[in-house]
């Protein structure tokens, strides 16, 4: 009978312990790590992906005394937020067939808002007479350039105010120019405003006929300034060959409307009370948040006052 010492007894346990563990080891699923490349730009490419994308909102306003004011309004998206940009330079090009100039550049507001007006004289329109403008955004450090482009057909318009007794009426004409003659534009919506403090509030709207006009009626107790004045607009907004128009006059049609500061006399019903119901709305309300502050007071007194009782050894 051959004898197996204890010695050899754990050599082989110890061997078949190191072998199933090696078979555990292979039979489990891993990842393969590719080595790096130390001549890869990666430090670039992050600074690439974290640079801010701004857009640019363009439009250009045909004014009635035939200049073109550039509107943009530079902004952007972070993390589903939209931000205003302000503080930034913003160049305004005029686009032609053979050359790009520049016409000057405009810093945006708090609002990210930048205007530039283009006077006739400086007005190139192409042999079909439309004109092409281009705003944009050189870039920087954090955010990455932008660029936006327009292009509509030269026109203007017109605005007639008409009154007939206590019937007033706002006239409206739409006129092409891309041919260097005034050609009436039909069969295009127009709107008439009355300018206030903040949007210029609508008041009517009307489609073109052959003779390229439009007659809106407006009412006749409109709020103007101390003198009655109201600036009234004609409007033309994203048409797709003109782009927007935009005409003004000033008329003596609305109710003067003071603009001093006049203190509001104490009345029962108004936002100034008289004095008596202050001082009995004070004395009210003092005596009873003194009451909560006496019982509070109270309570914690009380508490002072709570018998501790011994323990017996």
């Amino acid at each position: 009978m051959k004898v197996v010492s204890i010695p050899g007894m754990k050599k082989i346990t110890l061997k078949r312990f190191l072998g199933a563990s090696l078979w555990l080891l292979l039979l489990l699923p891993f990842n393969l790590t590719a080595q790096t490349d130390s001549t890869a730009k990666q430090p670039a490419a992050e600074e690439e992906s974290s640079l801010i994308s701004p857009s640019i909102s363009f439009i250009g306003v045909q004014k009635a005394d035939n200049t073109i004011e550039l509107k943009a309004a530079l902004k952007a998206k972070i993390k589903s937020v939209s931000y205003k940009l302000p503080l930034l330079k913003l160049t305004f090009i005029q686009v032609t067939d053979t050359v790009e100039k520049e016409l000057g550049f405009i810093i945006t507001d708090q609002l990210g808002k930048a205007s530039y007006t283009v006077k006739p004289d400086a007005i190139a329109a192409d042999k079909e007479g439309s004109v092409h403008y281009k705003v944009s955004f050189a870039g920087n450090k954090q955010m990455e350039s932008a660029s936006e482009e327009i292009t509509m057909k030269r026109a203007k318009l017109v605005i007639t105010p008409v009154k007939d007794d206590s019937l007033l009426t706002v006239n409206v004409k739409l006129i092409d120019l891309a041919t260097g003659e005034e050609k009436p534009v039909p069969e295009t919506l127009v709107g008439v405003f009355v300018k206030r403090q903040f949007n210029p509030m609508k008041l009517g709207e009307g489609t073109t006929d052959e003779s390229g006009e439009a007659a809106i009626e407006i009412p006749n107790n409109l709020p103007g300034d101390t003198k009655g004045n109201l600036t009234l607009l004609a409007k033309v907004d994203e048409n797709e060959v003109y782009g927007n128009l935009e005409a003004s006059s000033v008329q003596k049609w609305g109710i003067p409307v003071s603009d001093k500061v006049v203190s509001e006399q104490r009345s029962l019903f108004s936002s100034n009370p008289p004095i008596w119901m202050l001082v009995t709305f004070i004395i009210l309300m003092t005596i009873v948040w003194g009451h909560y502050l006496v019982i509070i007071y109270e309570l914690f007194r009380l508490r002072k006052e709570e018998p501790q009782l011994v323990s017996r050894k």
